[in-house]
């Protein structure tokens, strides 16, 4: 018997309350050990995707399943989201400590982890994301690419097994934006990454998956590289001629 996907969508569909169509629709996918870049239009429901999947939204059709154990109530959800990291595009909505350390050893200390036990990751995090001696900075103080990085050590010092990323380049330095894509290309985890930007998903992803019409569709695989040119096809899937 094979062994069930470490994460899968079945048939996932939703519909904003009071309106006729589907905003997602027969929505299937798999993921295991991959990393996944998810593109599509402002509203074609992206973020509520992720937002179904964590539990925070309820799907009307369909249902997510853990390794191979379907999600039903909120204590099987509660139960996922101490697994996945799900960083949130923007990263005020995330932290709300007063000080870094305080922000990201909250969430060891909410899986049991001792004071010292939680302190002592969190620490350990925050030097692996580049981020050592800001311990004691006030969060909201901290520039938008410093709140960005620090957003992401609190959901890795939870050590998820998967990583749901909404937007996680935007409004970042280049230089900022490089040690992101480091820090996930060298990461040991699956995630799926929502992002306008084609060369940050390319640098940061082996697949890609677009919304259209309430679908979720494989794009070609030659559609995934990253260059530094300026053309006419914007932020949309493309091909260069030979």
């Amino acid at each position: 018997m094979s062994k069930a996907p470490l994460l899968e969508l079945r048939n996932i569909g939703y519909s904003y309350p009071g309106h006729n169509s589907s905003l997602l629709d027969g929505i299937n996918l798999q993921i295991d050990t991959e990393r996944i870049g998810l593109i599509g239009p402002n509203g074609c429901g992206k973020t509520t995707l992720f937002q179904i999947i964590m539990g925070l939204l309820k799907a009307e059709t369909g249902e997510i399943l853990l390794n191979g154990i379907a999600m039903k109530t909120e204590k099987d959800f509660q139960s996922l989201r101490r697994k996945l990291g799900f960083l949130f595009q923007n990263s005020d909505d995330q932290l709300f400590s007063p000080t870094v350390l305080e922000d990201v050893a909250f969430g060891p200390l909410n899986l049991g982890m001792t004071p010292d036990n939680a302190r002592e990751i969190s620490i350990q995090t925050l030097e692996y994301l580049g981020l050592k001696g800001f311990e004691e900075r006030i969060t909201h103080k901290l520039s938008g690419g410093e709140k960005k990085l620090v957003a992401l050590a609190t959901i890795l010092s939870m050590k998820p097994l998967l990583l749901l990323l909404d937007e996680p380049s935007n409004n970042l330095d280049p230089t900022t934006r490089e040690r992101l894509i480091e820090i996930l290309r060298k990461q040991d985890l699956a995630h799926i990454i929502i992002s306008h930007d084609l060369d940050f998903l390319a640098s940061t992803c082996s697949k890609l998956y677009t919304l259209h019409d309430s679908k979720l569709i494989r794009c070609e695989e030659k559609q995934v590289h990253s260059h530094d040119h300026i053309h006419p096809y914007g932020d949309h899937p493309h091909q260069h001629g030979t």
